[in-house]
């Protein structure tokens, strides 16, 4: 039984929450978002409560039974609080800016690197660390893995673009073995 699928998830004040056949939708103010359980599971709302059961109790419907419930269970705690990831930039003149609708990032390469801000998406840049914040969960996790991308860090001095809370595992140089 899956202990992640059978957890209720209970809808903070402020949230609409429509179940129309295999989508869940919630909306909070003009932000909305909504999940298609693809006929997987079973979906109900009661009481400020969603709940979801598995269809059978083969494997592949007792998986979608806790898949769907943390994806809805984000969706919820993205409309009532939202989500940020936080990137940090090491390097002798490597930095970010905002510039208009783009990032713009200098990371040791020829060119800068200008990369769109999506709507929904807000990024905020102070010093050597890039904010980005949003609804989606989901989605500031692709852009993070993406700006990271640019320029992973190195393991000798730990130049390049980590999460704020990675930890870079550094390897000794050549003239550590004399």
């Amino acid at each position: 039984m899956s202990r992640i699928g059978k957890r209720p998830i209970t809808v903070p004040s402020g949230i609409e929450v429509k179940v129309d056949n295999n989508v869940v939708t919630l909306k909070k103010g003009k932000t909305e978002t909504s999940v298609d359980t693809k006929g997987n599971v079973n979906v109900a709302y009661a009481d400020n409560t969603i709940t979801f059961s598995a269809l059978s109790d083969s494997n592949e419907h007792r998986a979608f039974w806790g898949t769907y419930n943390a994806l809805v269970n984000n969706a919820v705690i993205g409309l009532d609080k939202g989500f940020e990831k936080k990137l940090e930039i090491n390097g002798v003149g490597y930095r970010a800016a905002i510039k208009g609708k783009n990032i713009e990032l200098q990371l040791g390469h020829s060119h800068p690197i200008n990369y769109p801000i999506v709507d929904g998406v807000t990024m905020e840049v102070d010093k050597n660390v890039i904010t980005i914040k949003s609804h989606d969960k989901q989605l500031i996790g692709q852009i993070a893995a993406e700006i990271r991308g640019f320029r992973p860090p190195e393991p000798y001095k730990g130049k390049g673009v980590k999460y704020m809370e990675e930890h870079i595992v550094r390897k000794a140089g050549k003239t550590a073995k004399k």
